[in-house]
Formats: C-alpha cells, structure tokens, sequence
C-alpha cells in the first residue's frame, strides 16, 4: 500500500468514526428516550435500562454504517479537493480509478465489520433482548398494577382496573379469558387482591360476578360470588425460551434450511431468503456508499466555487439506492424464486460507480479548447 492510499485510508478511518459516533449517539438517544419512558415508567430499575440499552446498540451501529461511511467519503473528497490535493494527485499520473482503492478498501473493511454484525452480533443480541423482555412482561407489578388501562398479559386475555388504593387492593377489576376454544370465561368484581401460594401467583377476587359463554350453544352461564380465587400463573408465567423467529436464525441455516426455517418461524420461504440475502447485502451496501460518495465528487472535478452540487448528487443517489431497496422488498419476500432481487441496490450502486469513474476519467483526458490532439 502506497503512501497516498495509507494517507486517504487515515483520512477516511478517522472521518468514519466522528460520523459514526455521532449518527450513532443520535439514534441510541432517540430510543433510549422511549426505552427510559417505558422501562422507568413500568417500575424496573436503571441497570434494566443499560442492559436493553446495550443489546439495542448493535442494531443501532448496523443501521448507521452504510451512512458514516458515505459521510466520510464525500467529507475526505471534498476536503481534499477543496485544498488542490485531488489535483496534485492527479497531476502526478493517478487516475479516478487508482484513486479510488483507498476508498475500496475502506469500504471492505467497514462492509467487513458490517458483516459481523449483521451475520452474528445483531441476531444474538436481538434474541436476547427479546428474551430479556419476556422475563420484564411476566413481571406482576408491570403487568397488571396499571389503573385505568385495558392490557393484553398474553394473546385471548383482558385485564383492567378501575384504580389502587393505598393498601394495594384493586379496585373494580375486570379479567377477560378468550383461551379457551370452547367457552369465554369474564369476570368482574369490586375489589381484587394479588397473593402467591405454593409460589404460584393468584388473585383473590371479592364481591364479583364469572360468566360464562358457551361457544357452541351460546348460552351464557353466570355466576356470583364473595370471594373466587384465580391462577393467573397461566398469563403472568410461561415456558422459558421464545418463539422461532427468522430474525434470531443464523445466516446459514436459512439459506441451507430454507423449508424448515420457514415452517419452525412461521413464514413463507421468500421471507426467510429475504431476510438471508440481506444480511449479506446490507454488508455491500457500506462498500457501494463509501465509493458512490466518493465517485460522485471526483467526477465534479476541481471547482472554484465548491462541490457544493455533486455532494447533492451523491445524495440523491443514495436515496435512489434506498428506494430501490425498499421496492424490492415485498417481491422478494412474495416469490422466494426472486431472492435474486435483494442484491439489485448494491447492483445497481456499482453501476453508477462505474459511470461515474468513467465520467471522471474522460473528463480528465479531454483536450482544451483551442488545442488540437495530435
């Protein structure tokens, strides 16, 4: 590696991480805000919050690389093209082309490190933090000592209470039980109490009403009583682990297991291809931004009055990639045979490197007017 390329590489890693650190900061604040709110909110505890704060950070860094990186490219060319080093460069025989491998090779390393988390990081961290959130659910105090909203402790049940009084009773409760495929089970009373016995947790319910849907007669069976004690064991605790979930499933096993991946998730099979295929394109995509950034100025060339309209240049192709990228998402997804398209953003981003360099190379071999070729 030459001088040049260890001197734009250097200008390139240090731009990458300011960029980085700072799309970063702003998008964990933007959560951690709403995680604060939710998680301080439900009664859990600060170091909650710095766990689900950490395992939220590698999604965060995987979603901002392909940006810091485009950021760092078009800051490095601009700058150096801004104080003639471009021209230098050039005018000592480099061409766009050989210009354009420290960016390269920027490119890779950053697609590299993309790639660890997309491939490991990201679904590791995301399956436990979707663990760490069902053990949160199951907790009784942030489950059910919420006054005056309706909540969902688990699929077919409704819970609500009028308020809390100071001794901790619940007051004007309403429990809904939708499991059962055979009856639907509601009931009310004034005053409700949550104890455990035998370590399971129960509520005690007094001065209430049961009734009683029968789904297939629909005849409906009430009962009152002045005190029922009821499990809520079956809503407020469940078997250890999580669903299957393509988002936590290795790389690997859903392109080599396809079928069985889709049938243990739940999803068709083009979604679990989709879902493979973008963690290895969401890598290329770093590389591709890295030198459409940098292709985009260099073909501007030097000018007196900035690059001020090529770095808008760079920017709306960018965001065609992303719109492309998000036109090829439900196609993929619906036909697994056009997994193929997943790939065509970064494709297509390759494309107009190359025609930008190209540009960029016949403009620096064009002949001044008023001279004549030989």
């Amino acid at each position: 590696m030459g001088r040049t390329d260890r001197y734009m590489l250097s200008q390139l890693m240090v731009l990458f991480g300011f960029f980085a650190l700072v799309l970063v900061s702003i998008y964990w604040i933007n959560r951690a805000v709403v995680l604060f709110d939710t998680l301080i909110g439900d009664g859990q505890s600060v170091a909650v919050f710095l766990e689900f704060s950490m395992l939220s950070l590698p999604a965060v860094i995987g979603l901002v690389l392909p940006l810091a990186s485009f950021a760092a490219a078009v800051q490095m060319t601009n700058r150096l093209s801004s104080e003639s080093e471009l021209v230098v460069m050039q005018a000592t025989g480099f061409s766009p082309w050989r210009l354009a491998r420290p960016v390269a090779i920027f490119g890779i390393a950053v697609a590299i490190l993309g790639g660890v988390l997309t491939n490991g990081l990201i679904p590791a961290s995301s399956e436990q933090l979707k663990l760490r959130e069902k053990e949160i659910s199951q907790n009784m105090t942030a489950k059910l000592l919420k006054d005056g909203v309706f909540l969902h402790p688990t699929r077919g049940v409704t819970f609500y209470i009028r308020g809390i009084a100071e001794n901790g009773t619940l007051e004007d409760m309403f429990l809904s039980d939708n499991r059962d495929s055979e009856a639907r089970v509601t009931y009310t009373a004034k005053e409700a109490y949550l104890t455990r016995s035998d370590g399971r947790p129960r509520m005690v319910m007094v001065d209430g009403m049961t009734q009683s849907l029968d789904r297939e007669t629909g005849r409906l069976s009430v009962t009152y009583f002045e005190d029922f004690v009821y499990d809520v064991s079956g809503f407020l605790t469940s078997e250890d682990g999580i669903d299957p979930n393509r988002d936590f499933m290795s790389t690997w096993d859903l392109l080599t297991k396809t079928s069985e991946m889709a049938a243990l998730a739940g999803d068709t099979e083009g979604e679990i291809l989709e879902t493979a295929h973008k963690r290895i394109n969401d890598p290329l995509l770093c590389l591709v931004t890295a030198l459409l950034g940098f292709s985009a100025l260099l073909a501007g060339g030097f000018s007196r009055f900035g690059s001020g309209a090529y770095i808008l240049l760079s920017i709306f192709l960018i965001i065609v990639l992303m719109i492309i990228q998000s036109a090829v998402k439900d196609p993929a997804r619906t036909n697994a045979a056009l997994w193929w398209l997943t790939y065509l953003p970064s494709v297509a981003g390759f494309g107009m490197i190359g025609v930008l360099l190209s540009y960029a190379a016949g403009y620096f071999r064009r002949t001044p007017k008023g001279e004549v070729s030989a």
